[in-house]
Protein backbone atom coordinates (compact mmCIF):
# COMPACT_ATOMS: atom_id res chain seq x y z
CA UNK A 1 0.00 0.00 0.00
CA UNK A 2 1.48 3.43 -1.01
CA UNK A 3 1.60 5.84 2.05
CA UNK A 4 0.17 8.79 0.54
CA UNK A 5 0.65 12.58 2.20
CA UNK A 6 -1.52 15.91 2.89
CA UNK A 7 0.45 18.75 2.05
CA UNK A 8 3.52 16.79 2.11
CA UNK A 9 2.73 16.02 6.04
CA UNK A 10 2.10 12.22 6.85
CA UNK A 11 -0.20 12.93 9.95
CA UNK A 12 -2.14 16.14 11.63
CA UNK A 13 -1.92 15.15 14.90
CA UNK A 14 1.53 15.92 15.72
CA UNK A 15 0.96 19.41 16.57
CA UNK A 16 -1.40 18.25 19.14
CA UNK A 17 1.18 15.30 20.16
CA UNK A 18 3.28 17.97 20.98
CA UNK A 19 1.15 20.26 22.34
CA UNK A 20 0.04 18.24 25.09
CA UNK A 21 3.36 16.11 25.92
CA UNK A 22 4.58 19.67 26.43
CA UNK A 23 1.65 20.79 28.36
CA UNK A 24 2.12 17.38 30.85
CA UNK A 25 5.83 18.58 31.34
CA UNK A 26 7.10 15.39 29.14
CA UNK A 27 10.29 14.66 27.21
CA UNK A 28 9.99 12.54 24.17
CA UNK A 29 10.88 9.69 25.74
CA UNK A 30 8.66 10.08 28.92
CA UNK A 31 6.15 9.61 26.84
CA UNK A 32 7.24 6.82 24.99
CA UNK A 33 8.15 4.99 28.07
CA UNK A 34 4.10 5.62 29.20
CA UNK A 35 2.97 4.01 25.37
CA UNK A 36 5.05 1.45 26.08
CA UNK A 37 3.81 0.25 29.45
CA UNK A 38 0.61 0.02 27.61
CA UNK A 39 2.12 -2.94 25.02
CA UNK A 40 2.94 -0.35 22.16
CA UNK A 41 6.24 0.19 21.26
CA UNK A 42 7.13 4.01 19.77
CA UNK A 43 10.25 5.11 20.26
CA UNK A 44 10.90 8.62 21.25
CA UNK A 45 12.57 8.60 17.93
CA UNK A 46 9.01 7.89 16.58
CA UNK A 47 7.44 10.51 19.02
CA UNK A 48 9.94 13.00 17.30
CA UNK A 49 8.91 11.99 13.80
CA UNK A 50 4.77 12.05 14.81
CA UNK A 51 5.48 15.70 16.06
CA UNK A 52 6.80 16.42 13.23
CA UNK A 53 4.45 14.96 11.19
CA UNK A 54 6.50 12.76 9.17
CA UNK A 55 5.28 9.18 10.75
CA UNK A 56 1.75 8.12 9.51
CA UNK A 57 -0.11 7.39 12.80
CA UNK A 58 -2.01 3.68 12.91
CA UNK A 59 -5.48 3.68 14.80
CA UNK A 60 -4.02 1.90 17.78
CA UNK A 61 -1.31 4.31 17.93
CA UNK A 62 -3.58 7.15 17.96
CA UNK A 63 -5.47 5.34 21.14
CA UNK A 64 -2.18 4.79 23.23
CA UNK A 65 -1.12 8.35 22.92
CA UNK A 66 -4.67 9.67 24.02
CA UNK A 67 -4.21 7.62 26.93
CA UNK A 68 -0.88 7.97 27.77
CA UNK A 69 -1.17 12.03 27.48
CA UNK A 70 -4.56 11.30 29.49
CA UNK A 71 -6.55 13.43 26.82
CA UNK A 72 -9.78 12.75 24.82
CA UNK A 73 -9.30 12.12 21.07
CA UNK A 74 -11.32 15.56 20.60
CA UNK A 75 -8.54 17.13 22.29
CA UNK A 76 -5.99 15.10 19.94
CA UNK A 77 -7.63 16.51 16.88
CA UNK A 78 -8.58 19.49 17.50
CA UNK A 79 -7.98 22.30 15.12
CA UNK A 80 -7.80 19.38 12.63
CA UNK A 81 -11.11 20.13 10.61
CA UNK A 82 -9.87 22.96 8.64
CA UNK A 83 -7.17 20.94 6.72
CA UNK A 84 -8.82 21.10 3.62
CA UNK A 85 -9.23 24.14 3.75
Amino acid sequence: MKVKKLNGKSNVLGKNVKKYRELRHLTQRELSDKIALLGIDIYHSDISQIENQKLLLKDFEIIAICKALNISYEQLFEDTDNIFD
